[in-house]
């Protein structure tokens, strides 16, 4: 999202089931959650690193009509609007601000808090409402025609705003978008409890906080937040709850937006509610092809008892292709203790049980050990996905596996001696696309050496 400087805070796969999980497993739990969804190993804050695209659940936007007809009622916006008429034309400073004097006279006069006064002005200013040149402030054009293009600007001059220090935490400013994008993840919002501690958490996670620092923020950020949730409210992005806080439906349709520029996966509920219909090798197949999004498979599991879900899933996988069972891999990996009965009735498959004692063994719950041609094996299936996406060399630079180097040429090496069915179109696809040459050339050696077995 915008402005979101800090990487990998909040990861949001599986974030609704977070909300309810923060209260009820134990501390040493909820920080491997967290740990997790922090992206524990990525700890750039350049800003200039590629991104991880996010699928997020479908949700349901308000009509445009609608959305439009409540703009002018935020608070931030129609104080902008009274700034502007209240200033009309006039002196500005060099840094094309009211004069200090001016500044004090627009908050008494039109009861504005003073430290949203800087933020009110730029809304005025960016927006149009307000023009600036070397002769002063004067009045601009209005508001444009589309106003939810003036809302998106709107947006994005708040989140602009936190280097600056808009809602005066830190810790918020710091984790603004993730938490935006967190509670546009849970449709029904979060807990004030749960958003302190999934807060508390990223921060100590993502920014390693010290042991002393964190002592501090517990006593001082429960109250920071609450003076920037209500800054928020203002800005027209929150709205509380009896016992927390949730995204307007101008918010969720702002953070929709931005999700999208960033080039994230957020669908509205329209457009995956079909497949949530599609049986199980269908919604696989749509996956397989690109037509399907990369968040269908969330609403799909939604519509079903999760047990019920992972069987027909598995069904497919042990008679399916290792491009289908890729697919299927991750959806069963969202999937939590509840499709376990499933997973064990895997264990009987032949294509399946390496997968379902993997599945098992995250998770610590009993399962096979797997030797190290079981590893090979495993490996061989996740590489043979690429076998069935369109363009393989390009998705060849998503496979960590696939980074040039002696781990590489060992593991080349154990393919050609796997008992997978696809070992040999696993080294032929190397043998011809790794961007290695050095790879490329062992890979087309072990291909012949495979076949001459």
């Amino acid at each position: 999202m915008a402005n979101s400087g800090n990487g990998g805070i909040f990861d949001l796969g599986e974030l609704r089931n977070l909300i309810d999980e923060l209260g009820s497993v134990s501390g040493e739990e909820r920080e491997a959650l967290l740990s997790e969804m922090a992206g524990g190993d990525d700890d750039c804050d350049c800003g200039d690193c590629d991104s991880e695209v996010l699928s997020f659940p479908p949700v349901e936007v308000a009509p445009a009509g609608e959305l439009a007809a409540t703009v002018l009622s935020v608070p931030l916006v129609r104080d902008a609007r009274r700034l502007a008429e209240w200033t009309g034309a006039r002196e500005v400073t060099a840094e094309g601000l009211l004069p200090p004097a001016d500044a004090e006279k627009a908050v008494r006069e039109l009861g504005l808090k003073p430290d949203r006064l800087r933020l009110v002005w730029i809304v005025a200013v960016n927006s149009g409402l307000l023009r600036i040149t070397r002769e002063g402030a004067s009045p601009g054009p209005g508001l444009p025609a589309d106003l939810m293009e003036f809302w998106d600007g709107v947006v994005m001059d708040v989140l602009d705003r936190t280097e600056e220090g808009l809602t005066g935490s830190a810790v918020a400013d710091e984790h603004l978008t993730e938490m935006l994008a967190t509670i546009y993840a849970t449709s029904d919002g979060i807990t004030y409890s749960a958003l302190v501690e999934g807060m508390l958490q990223a921060h100590e996670i993502g920014c390693e906080a010290r042991a002393s620092e964190m002592r501090r923020l517990r006593e001082e950020l429960p109250g920071e937040l609450d003076a920037a949730l209500d800054l928020l409210s203002y800005c027209g992005l929150f709205e509380r709850t009896a016992d927390g806080v949730r995204l307007t439906p101008l918010g969720v349709w702002a953070v929709r937006q931005d999700l999208l520029r960033e080039g994230h996966d957020a669908p509205l509920l329209a457009e995956v509610a079909g497949y949530a219909d599609l049986s199980a090798a269908e919604l696989v197949d749509a996956m397989l092809s690109g037509e399907a999004p990369s968040s269908a498979p969330m609403l799909w599991v939604e519509r079903r008892v999760a047990e019920d879900a992972a069987r027909e899933l598995i069904k497919v996988a042990a008679s399916g292709t290792a491009g289908q069972r890729g697919v299927i891999g991750t959806i069963l990996e969202e999937m939590g203790p509840e499709a376990e009965p499933a997973m064990r009735e895997a264990l009987a498959e032949p294509t399946m049980w390496r997968h379902a004692a993997v599945w098992l063994g995250v998770r610590d719950l009993e399962a096979p050990a797997l030797t190290e041609d079981d590893g090979t094996w495993l490996a061989v299936d996740t590489l043979a996905t690429l076998l069935h996406i369109p363009d393989a060399r390009e998705a060849m630079a998503e496979f960590e596996a696939l980074e040039a180097g002696d781990e590489l040429l060992r593991l080349v090496e154990e393919i050609s001696r796997s008992s997978h069915p696809d070992a040999i179109a696993v080294l032929d696809l190397l043998g011809a696309d790794h961007p290695d040459p050095k790879v490329a050339k062992a890979a087309r050696k072990a291909a012949m050496k495979a076949r001459s077995r």
